[in-house]
């Protein structure tokens, strides 16, 4: 697939999808934050070059109380850019056309929140969004690998109607994921979403690229528990979230990976409001809510004789103090280690930070939630593969 500086973007009419989707506070407030900055960085960037970017963005879902206008999030994006940065809230397509029409070279228009246009969540190519805007667009430019699990509408519809290529927010997302599938892989997995971690694991198991899987958080006492040992008060926790129906893959991939997976061979026990710190043979009787420091030490090692990693979830509860051992201990270790380093997952980021970890350690941080995961068990993302059928189409044209 093409990308976004291999075109002529001067005095074009430039349509970006970008992800800016942004915690919301209770007051319906937002702030800037690490999404905010990177997309206005890109839009600025393609701003500079002369192109008209009229810019494409979803927050929240239609019912939830995060799902809001996008007139705040443009005030923002004029802090980052520097750049006046219009909103359009009508989604008439009068209006649109009229804004666009008027727009000169260099400025910035903000469209609507895509997911209150008619049938964008529909996965159609040819929603109002898309009929309004295929004519008036000269070059389409996806730059979010967060939304291309996605087949819907602004992610995907465009593609059909003018040369497309991909952003440098997206192009650097690319670019870490074949990092990672350039040598042996050391993935460590934590936090509490069995399903994808479990997928993750097999995809890369299974192809013979994985060095070792360390495992933290409630995902390590799915695996203990699968291997046999006690895990005290914490089995009601994998029973109320649901984690017990993974509890026969579990102990399959502990049978046949046995030395490429590592679990815990201590834990941190919360008994009586208190840290203990026990080993998994030893009666338990309180909650699991991180790794010991036995298996931190190991964990760390293991780290430091990687030659790629890949993040995703804490070790333990770390937001509780005095069980941020482990997460901090893992994440030290991968700052100072001397291998590619790819961070996934909402949780671990706000782990760095909230650490107070050094975030330019870590090779790349990721923007992506589920589409990660998605291309981290092995599937295709859909607008990836609209991008390449784009480039397909535009090749044989210019040919």
């Amino acid at each position: 697939m093409k990308y976004f500086h291999e075109l002529q973007v001067k005095g074009k009419r430039v349509v970006k999808r970008v992800d800016i989707n942004s915690p919301v506070t209770e007051e319906g407030a937002i702030t800037i934050n690490p999404r905010l900055e990177r997309h206005g960085e890109s839009i600025a960037m393609l701003s500079d070059a002369g192109a008209k970017v009229i810019v494409l963005a979803h927050q929240g879902r239609k019912g939830k109380p995060d799902f809001i206008s996008l007139k705040e999030h443009a005030l923002l994006l004029e802090i980052i850019t520097k750049k006046k940065v219009e909103f359009l809230k009508s989604m008439e397509p009068e209006k649109v056309t009229e804004a666009i029409g008027r727009m000169q070279e260099g400025d910035i228009l903000l469209l609507e929140n895509v997911r209150m246009w008619e049938g964008e969540e529909d996965d159609n190519n040819e929603s109002k969004l898309v009929t309004v805007l295929g004519p008036l667009t000269d070059i389409f430019v996806l730059d979010a690998l967060s939304v291309s699990h996605r087949g819907q509408a602004s992610v995907v519809g465009l593609t059909e109607h003018a040369e497309s290529v991909a952003g440098p927010v997206l192009r650097d997302e690319i670019n870490a994921l074949r990092n990672i599938g350039e040598g042996e892989l050391t993935l460590v997995l934590g936090g509490g979403k069995a399903k994808d971690s479990i997928t993750i694991m097999e995809n890369w198991l299974e192809k013979g690229k994985v060095k070792k899987v360390l495992l933290g958080g409630a995902l390590s006492v799915l695996f203990l528990h699968a291997a046999g040992k006690n895990v005290g008060n914490s089995k009601a926790y994998l029973e109320e979230g649901g984690l017990l129906e993974f509890k026969g893959k579990a102990r399959e991939l502990i049978s046949k990976y046995s030395e490429k997976i590592l679990i815990p061979e201590d834990m941190g026990v919360e008994i009586g409001g208190e840290r203990k710190n026990l080993g998994v043979d030893e009666v338990i009787e309180g909650n699991l809510l991180d790794i010991g420091p036995k298996t931190a030490e190991r964990y760390a090692k293991e780290i430091l004789e990687a030659e790629r990693i890949v993040i995703n979830g804490p070790m333990g509860v770390y937001e509780k103090k005095g069980f941020e051992m482990g997460t901090r201990k893992v994440l030290e270790a991968i700052a100072e280690s001397k291998a590619y380093s790819l961070v996934g997952g909402g949780h671990t980021i706000t782990a760095i930070k909230e650490l107070g970890l050094p975030e330019e350690k870590f090779s790349y941080i990721s923007l992506s939630g589920k589409a990660l995961i998605q291309y981290l068990s092995g599937k295709e993302l859909p607008a990836i593969l609209a991008l390449r059928k784009n480039w397909e189409k535009f090749r044989s044209r210019d040919l």
